[in-house]
């Protein structure tokens, strides 16, 4: 019968460390590769026993978890955050490392987190460069504007990123340093670059069908766009990984931190342990309601759902802001 093993992986850019263990704790073996596809299947094709795995969660385990996954019974990813924690100490290196992953995977103590399938990942990564390009693309608005104000140039700020007014303003510009010109054509042109960019990538996203699926359904609801709904799903990915609303809205940053000790409760500001993308998406949907509810003299707008007023928990402290299309759009998600 053959015994199975465990293995904890210290991943790292050039190489992997491991630490092969024995249910009893017993090191069966211990070393490095260089972290290469081929290097990695040629090592896990020549285990002779049945192993579990695990390794924490970096920029380049994707690649290693879905190399190394066809040939183990089980490989989790480790949540960062919380292996600090348990892994703290004086003595840190490599082979410690592997040795403390595998251990907590022999003993089923490893703090497991959501691992994405493949074809979400690549999307993820997608519309996470889009959102690189389109901020990319404001600082060339912004760096367009700083420029004629340095020179004391006039323009309409409404139309300034306007095709037609921006050719007709080059040509009406008067005491202006022609390498300002020459500068305001180039960020006009790479303006133009992440633009088409941007929705190039838009287009790419909905062309699978699957999620275009999904994204007509978030856009159901109230205040929702295309943008908002893309990132909600990819980054969310399966909602059924959440056991309760709570802890999905969490997730997303949409709820305030809790302490509780001897009775007592204390809500502090919103928690940083979240994912950052979609918090912003959320803090965006708080501000155009906001604005909405302003603009109608404190009125609940119907396009953006309840009003985005604060509410205070039993406990007290700081107040958690309210936002109806983001709760919304979580729990339907």
């Amino acid at each position: 019968m053959n015994a199975l093993h465990y293995i904890g992986f210290d991943v790292h850019k050039k190489t992997i460390s491991f630490c092969v263990k024995t249910a009893a704790g017993e090191i069966v073996e211990e070393g490095s590769m260089l972290a290469r596809r081929a290097e990695v299947r040629q090592w896990a094709g020549a285990r002779s026993q049945p192993w579990q795995g695990a390794m924490e969660a970096t920029l380049f385990s994707g690649w290693i978890y879905d190399t190394l996954k066809p040939y183990g019974e089980q490989l989790e990813m480790a949540h960062p955050a919380k292996m600090k924690a348990i892994s703290a100490g004086k003595k840190k290196s490599d082979t410690l490392d592997a040795r403390t992953i595998a251990d907590l995977v022999r003993c089923n103590l490893l703090p497991a987190c959501y691992v994405a399938p493949p074809r979400i990942r690549e999307l993820r990564r997608l519309l996470r460069y889009r959102s690189l390009v389109v901020s990319e693309a404001v600082r060339m608005k912004n760096k367009m504007a700083g420029l004629l104000m340095e020179t004391g140039a006039l323009y309409v700020k409404e139309k300034l990123h306007r095709k037609k007014y921006f050719a007709t303003l080059l040509e009406e510009l008067e005491e202006v340093p022609e390498s300002v010109i020459d500068l305001l054509r180039l960020s006009r042109g790479a303006l133009e670059m992440f633009e088409s960019t941007q929705q190039r990538l838009v287009r790419e996203l909905l062309a699978d069908s699957e999620l275009a699926q999904r994204v007509q359904r978030l856009m159901s609801i109230p205040a929702v766009g295309e943008i908002t709904a893309l990132t909600w799903a990819l980054e969310v990915g399966d909602p059924q990984r959440f056991r309760s609303g709570s802890d999905a809205m969490s997730y997303c940053g949409l709820t305030a931190t809790l302490k509780s000790s001897a009775g007592k409760q204390q809500r502090g500001p919103i928690s940083k342990q979240r994912n950052h993308w979609l918090q912003n998406h959320a803090d965006r949907g708080r501000q155009t309601g906001a604005a909405m509810e302003s603009a109608t003299g404190g009125v609940a707008c119907p396009r953006v759902g309840a009003r985005t007023s604060q509410s205070r928990h039993p406990g007290g402290g700081a107040q958690t802001p309210g936002c109806d299309p983001s709760r919304r759009c979580t729990c339907q998600n």
